[in-house]
């Protein structure tokens, strides 16, 4: 048939970068039975054929052949006459498949058929699109960037798409221009009018998890575990891990010999600080470590009102805290609860290191009390016995014993 035009568009068509070959012929027999239908009211005997490797199609009319005068639907049906027109050696009874050709639907019937060909084209990529993405949230990906406006970026990835990172998803030190590459998290896939917005981010917390993921290959063999990430974009962000093989320190492993995995992870993020900790149910202790550097004294923990007292000498409020104010902020995040810091008053200078006892108290339960953030010897005896009982395995009777020996270097 002489369908150089349609071939032609579909050509165009066929290449589209997110329909694959099958959906696209489907589409366009679809279109093409529906022109059948409005010009012969039934596409039922027509056979649309779409050839697979040219991307030609064909259009073939099937009808019976009948004797002359006995035709009573000209769409199933051939007068004999008819049919030797075609050619002399048919009988009837035969079927008759006929080609029929494009320009035989009319100028007007093609263009519409191209317009409708192309709007279904366009809302499958859409889809597609649309699809495609909200599978991969979660996952960074590379592109470029295309545009640059006052709100928002756009990227494109490796295969045209276009994608979006606001200003709210940026880092505060981040600055590109046309051409340069990026890398960010999928945030989020929406539909806005009916087609799909790609949102990317790079202050989510799950971009720099991602990152440790493609730096630390523990992580992704499962042995090291990533438990919670606390960002301040740009600024901070505390990474709390778990190993479960004993012999693997989680914290070395994520930063690496002389911090050579974490260093490409820090450049990334335009030199934001990341402190990698050792995650534990441990409360206390997970406090203790969130708020490092800072070396704690005491800690008292409110667990209806999910806030915690920490005690520190005056040369240490300074580093809990932080610039800022990250590093607490981010400790409170990470413990999921609200950090209160207070100096301890000057009659607390006079505090004795637990470790000064160790002739009098046994080893194990200096590591108990320790392990609860007490490492003087004020900082246990401001604890009540129940508190004590309660945080540690230590028995009633045997804390009793401790505070005696504790108080008594005070009297």
């Amino acid at each position: 048939m002489h369908s150089s035009g349609l071939i032609d568009s579909f050509s165009e068509f066929k290449e589209f970068k997110n329909i694959d070959r099958a959906t696209m012929q489907r589409v366009l027999e679809d279109v093409f039975r529906s022109m059948l239908r409005k010009k012969y009211g039934s596409d039922e005997f027509f056979s649309v054929i779409v050839n697979d490797n040219s991307g030609d199609l064909e259009i073939w009319h099937n009808r019976e052949i009948v004797h002359d005068g006995e035709v009573e639907d000209e769409r199933k049906e051939i007068a004999l006459k008819d049919a030797h027109r075609i050619e002399p050696d048919f009988e009837v009874g035969e079927e008759l498949t006929e080609e029929v050709t494009l320009e035989s639907f009319g100028r007007r019937a093609i263009l519409a058929a191209r317009q409708t060909l192309m709007g279904k084209i366009m809302e499958l990529e859409k889809d597609e699109l649309y699809r495609k993405y909200k599978d991969r949230v979660g996952e960074v990906v590379s592109g470029e960037v295309y545009q640059i406006w006052k709100k928002e970026i756009m990227v494109l990835d490796d295969e045209g798409n276009e994608l979006l990172l606001p200003k709210t998803e940026m880092i505060p030190a981040d600055h590109y221009k046309k051409g340069d590459a990026i890398r960010a998290v999928v945030f989020k896939v929406e539909m806005y009018n009916g087609s799909p917005r790609i949102i990317l981010s790079r202050t989510a917390p799950v971009f720099l998890e991602r990152l440790f993921e493609m730096e630390v290959p523990e992580i992704i063999d499962g042995v090291i575990a990533v438990k919670k990430i606390v960002r301040e974009p740009g600024e901070r962000a505390k990474v709390a891990v778990e190993s479960f093989d004993d012999r693997i320190d989680p914290v070395g492993a994520c930063v690496g010999m002389k911090g050579s995995r974490i260093h490409g992870i820090v450049r990334e993020l335009r030199n934001e600080n990341i402190d990698v900790i050792n995650f534990t149910t441990n409360l206390q202790l997970l406090i203790q470590r969130a708020l490092s550097p800072a070396k704690i004294s005491s800690i008292k923990i409110d667990e209806e009102s999910r806030r915690a007292s920490v005690y520190l000498k005056p040369d240490q409020v300074s580093l809990a805290i932080g610039k800022g104010g990250h590093n607490i902020k981010l400790a409170g995040k990470l413990a999921g609860m609200e950090i209160d810091v207070y100096r301890e008053s000057d009659e607390d200078e006079g505090d004795i290191d637990l470790d000064e006892f160790a002739d009098e108290i046994d080893g194990w339960i200096l590591d108990e009390l320790k392990g609860i953030g007490c490492d003087t010897a004020k900082s246990v005896l401001n604890l009540s016995v129940e508190d004590l009982s309660r945080r540690t395995e230590l028995e009633e009777e045997t804390i009793l014993e401790v505070r005696r020996i504790l108080q008594s270097e005070f009297e």
